[in-house]
């Protein structure tokens, strides 16, 4: 089992690395799968990684920086409001079975600092199928199916799927499913 850390960025040094970091990968399933050196010093100068909204973690395996994890909307954790996440891997680690025990390592950290947080929740895109497993394997369900929800540059939009976790099943192991058959037509 790999060794994971997840890291809060620190502003005073980190600007530099997280600016390379996403100038030199691509993100296929991102709406941007290209970031821009200019855009990507824009945004980590702007702050856009350590804010009242956002905070960004660099996420090591066995002693290797593989990834950034911005945890989002984190002012809203204090009124019961759920954060989002935005992970991305260096191309050169994907498809190394590292997604699911990053995103459990992510899940613990940040159940862990936010002992008043219910649930945390996440999306992808319907096509990156991938992602869609490492989701399932980290103990997450799938809560909503947004049809045509998420932008691709240049092409038609995709679904966006969202999936959540609960504390209660964070904590216990468990995995508690949605009934979406509730209503009966």
């Amino acid at each position: 089992m790999p060794k994971v850390l997840i890291t809060q960025f620190d502003p005073a040094h980190d600007v530099e690395a997280i600016v390379a970091f996403l100038a030199a990968n691509s993100y296929p399933f991102h709406v941007r799968t290209k970031v821009a050196e200019a855009d990507a010093r824009k945004r980590v100068e702007a702050g856009s990684y350590w804010s009242d909204e956002s905070i960004g973690h660099w996420v090591e395996v066995d002693g290797e920086r593989v990834g950034i994890v911005i945890l989002e909307d984190v002012e809203d954790i204090e009124d019961g409001g759920a954060p989002l996440f935005d992970l991305r891997l260096a191309e050169s680690v994907r498809g190394r079975g590292l997604g699911a025990p990053i995103l459990r390592a992510f899940t613990s950290h940040v159940f862990t600092r936010y002992p008043e947080l219910r649930r945390m929740e996440g999306q992808t895109r319907e096509d990156n199928l991938a992602m869609r497993k490492v989701f399932v394997r980290s103990g997450w369900v799938k809560e909503a199916h947004y049809r045509e929800a998420w932008p691709v540059d240049g092409g038609e939009p995709k679904a966006s799927v969202a999936y959540g976790i609960l504390r209660r099943d964070w904590e216990t192991g468990t995995t508690t499913l949605v009934d979406f058959d509730d209503l009966p037509a």
